[in-house]
C-alpha cells in the first residue's frame, strides 16, 4: 500500500512562513527593479500587484504540487521547471509595452523567488524516496 502527499498542518504552516518570506523578498526586488527602473512602466512592481500574486502563484504551486505528486512524484523534477519558465513568457512580453530590462527582470525573479518558496514549504510532503534520497539498509 503506497501512501499520497496530503496537506496538513505543518504543510499549512510551512505555506505561510513562505508566502512571508516570498512576499518580503519580492519587496526587495521590487524596489531594487523600481530604482533601476528609469523611465519604465513599472509593470508589476507595485505591492498591490505582487502581494495577490504571491498568493496566488503559492496557492496554484500548491495545488499543481499535490496533484502531480500524487500521480508521479519523480515528475516535479521536470514540472517545477518548465512551469517557471513558463511563467517568464509574459514577462519577457512586456518589453511590447514599454517595459525595462529591470522591470522584466525584476518580475522574473519574483517568480523565483515564489517557486522556491513554494518548493521548499512543500518538499517535505513528499516520502524520501521521491526526494531521490536513498534508504540506507541496516542489513549486512
Amino acid at each position: 500500500m503506497t501512501t499520497t502527499p496530503k496537506p496538513t498542518t505543518a504543510t499549512a504552516l510551512r505555506l505561510g512562513f513562505a508566502f512571508l518570506a516570498a512576499a518580503a523578498a519580492n519587496t526587495v526586488i521590487a524596489f531594487g527593479a523600481l530604482s533601476l527602473d528609469d523611465g519604465g512602466i513599472g509593470m508589476g512592481l507595485n505591492p498591490a500587484s505582487y502581494l495577490p500574486a504571491t498568493a496566488v502563484g503559492l496557492l496554484l504551486g500548491t495545488v499543481g504540487w499535490f496533484v502531480i505528486a500524487r500521480r508521479a512524484p519523480h515528475a516535479l523534477r521536470v514540472v517545477v521547471p518548465a512551469v517557471l519558465v513558463l511563467t517568464w513568457v509574459p514577462d519577457l512580453l512586456l518589453f511590447t509595452a514599454g517595459a525595462t530590462a529591470a522591470n522584466i527582470f525584476g518580475l522574473m525573479l519574483m517568480h523565483l523567488v515564489v517557486t522556491t518558496a513554494a518548493v521548499t514549504a512543500l518538499r517535505p510532503t513528499l516520502k524520501p524516496a521521491e526526494r531521490g534520497v536513498q534508504a540506507v539498509q541496516a542489513t549486512e
